[in-house]
């Protein structure tokens, strides 16, 4: 196969090495499922798309785990639309993407970040806390609300905790996380959420970490998708003042990440949740299969 265009994007980021990193491959839509997967571990990043053409919008954008396909996630979606302005690919300040979860818009600011517009969210069940604060080598006390699932495109269990403190302590307990899945019943696939009022620096409103089981890396830098589900718990649930806070995350894993979120719509009747940040270029090249 002739070579693929391929960019390194730093999503959520102010500059290179800080965020989260996901690989971007241009005409890349329609590869196996095994190639993609095969890719991600290849850059030992956590997620990666591969875009392609649309009927329904600008672009179609798959998205990739080390194991799997999602239908959708937050640091690639823009990481995604950084990479196709940098190679002049967008036809205007905005562009649509034909995710598995709907069609999702991102605009370029005037400042050169990007705001995507996440799909409305969805509340799904919620989850004993003794099991999901288990998953983090926690205890039920540890939590400051019961943890619920929720999706603005893809489904996370949203766990709030009481301090910064309980959030460093996080540590990934595989036989737990095997015990949450049962308990979720097919609810969300991903591990969950962990999130405490006040950010890593004092312009946050959040602070949050996802811990990973292999063959992904053990921590995602920046969810952008969680982002998005725990601002409308947080607005749905009255634990925010405004419908607009700034979310941190990869602080403590030498790679800070910061996003604006902001929720459309009156807390029991959220239409939509904007999630934005910068993103940095950091490699372009050829993808040779």
């Amino acid at each position: 196969m002739a070579g693929l265009p391929i960019d390194w994007v730093d999503a959520f980021a102010e500059g290179p090495f800080g965020g989260n990193g996901c690989a971007v491959v241009i005409d890349g839509g329609s590869l196996p499922e095994a190639t993609c997967t095969a890719i991600v571990r290849e850059t030992g990043l956590v997620e990666c798309t591969f875009v392609g053409p649309a009927a329904a919008a600008d672009f179609r954008v798959r998205y990739f785990l080390a194991d799997r396909e999602v239908p959708f996630a937050g640091h690639p979606t823009l990481a995604t639309a950084a990479a196709l302005a940098g190679r002049g690919m967008l036809a205007g300040p905005a562009v649509r993407f034909q995710t598995g979860a709907g069609v999702v818009s991102v605009e370029r600011e005037p400042d050169g970040a990007f705001v995507m517009t996440q799909p409305a969210p969805r509340f799904g069940p919620m989850l004993d806390p003794a099991v999901v604060a288990a998953v983090g080598g926690l205890a039920a006390g540890d939590l400051a609300a019961p943890p619920q699932v929720v999706s603005t495109g893809l489904a996370f269990c949203i766990a709030l905790v009481r301090s910064p403190a309980a959030l460093r302590r996080l540590r990934l307990d595989h036989e737990a996380l095997a015990r949450f899945r049962d308990a979720a019943g097919g609810a969300t696939g991903m591990e969950p959420f962990w999130a405490v009022l006040g950010g890593a620096t004092a312009a946050g409103a959040t602070f949050a970490r996802l811990l990973l089981a292999p063959p992904s890396p053990p921590e995602d830098p920046f969810t952008g998708s969680a982002t998005g589900a725990l601002g409308a718990l947080l607005w749905a649930r009255g634990l925010v003042a405004a419908p607009r806070f700034m979310a941190e995350q990869g602080h403590w894993m030498g790679r800070p990440g910061r996003a604006t979120v902001e929720l459309v719509g009156p807390p029991q009747a959220i239409t939509a949740v904007r999630v934005g940040g910068r993103a940095h270029v950091l490699v372009s090249g050829e993808l040779r299969l």
